[in-house]
């Protein structure tokens, strides 16, 4: 491919969720660092419900790549409860381990004492709320019959439901969450509940896509340790057809765009990209013939 041809500007479409919650801020994070280094690819954020609505966009070709979080990728690949979906991978987002956050002033410790309570799971398309699912199966739980369920037309709505009472407790996932962060940064502050070390045992027993994942929370006004927990890693996706030599220079840049370490995108690397995955088969060739040039992937 000539320099000419890598210089080409090129429209994408780039599929993010509900404003308040993690991907459109990743996706800010995602369109400054690819154009830093490759002015020419230019990039449409959009706004989605998240998720569950990205695949179906990127199947019908509405949006050109999306950010998707992991137990969607698993339930859309493996055909639950639908086709298996022909979308793949471009890049590692980063990776989410889900837990609660309740006020620090909160009465309850563990998640068998919100059993009952009302919980706000997070936005209805977003794949947080679809891990929440998962994780409280895994442990034998029903998230929406043994807790009191909220789901939110926004993701940025659960922080003020947290801190005025409507709800126990935030479901949610991941390092520099904004809902977790607004809750913990709020004048009481707040803290987490996760899994503990059985109940985090029984998930992945279950649930074998789901991994043992850690969040820092240093990141979080008044915290400071790492907490266990479940999870998996949030993809990039790419639609069927876009045209290799652009998704080539999508995973070029991205790659040239580690050096700068930018906020949010600490966790966005070729080699995460390559150990994220559950298997080469779901990464895009363009990718993956990059990533095997560069050493990361056999």
């Amino acid at each position: 491919m000539s320099t000419a041809t890598l210089a080409q500007p090129v429209k994408i479409t780039l599929g993010t969720a509900t404003p308040g919650g993690g991907f459109p801020v990743y996706g800010a994070a995602f369109i400054e660092a690819v154009k830093s280094v490759d002015p020419g690819l230019e990039i449409e954020p959009v706004n989605t419900r998240g998720s569950t609505e990205n695949v179906p966009r990127l199947e019908a070709g509405t949006l050109d790549i999306a950010l998707v979080q992991g137990e969607v990728i698993h339930e859309s690949l493996a055909g639950v409860g639908r086709p298996p979906a022909n979308v793949k991978v471009l890049w590692a987002m980063y990776s989410g381990a889900g837990m609660f956050v309740v006020r620090a002033d909160s009465p309850y410790r563990t998640i068998a004492d919100l059993k009952g309570k009302p919980i706000a799971w997070g936005a209805a398309g977003s794949g947080l709320t679809i891990l929440g699912r998962y994780v409280m199966d895994g442990m034998g739980l029903d998230a929406a019959k043994d807790f009191q369920p909220h789901y939110l037309e926004k993701a940025g709505d659960g922080p003020a439901m947290v801190l005025d009472g409507r709800v126990a407790a935030l479901w949610g996932g991941g390092a520099d969450w904004p809902g977790f962060k607004a809750v913990t940064s709020s004048p009481g502050g707040g803290r987490f509940i996760a899994p503990n070390a059985q109940e985090i045992e029984q998930v992945v027993a279950k649930h074998k896509f789901l991994k043992k994942l850690s969040t820092d929370t240093k990141a979080y006004p008044g915290q400071g340790a790492v907490i266990p927990s479940v999870g998996s890693w949030s993809f990039v996706m790419v639609r069927p057809g876009l045209d290799d030599a652009v998704v080539r220079r999508l995973a070029q840049a991205l790659h040239k765009a580690e050096a700068a370490s930018r906020h949010h995108m600490g966790e966005s690397t070729a080699a995460n990209t390559a150990a994220g995955i559950t298997s080469p088969d779901v990464l895009h060739p363009a990718v993956a013939r990059y990533l095997k040039e560069i050493g990361v992937l056999r």
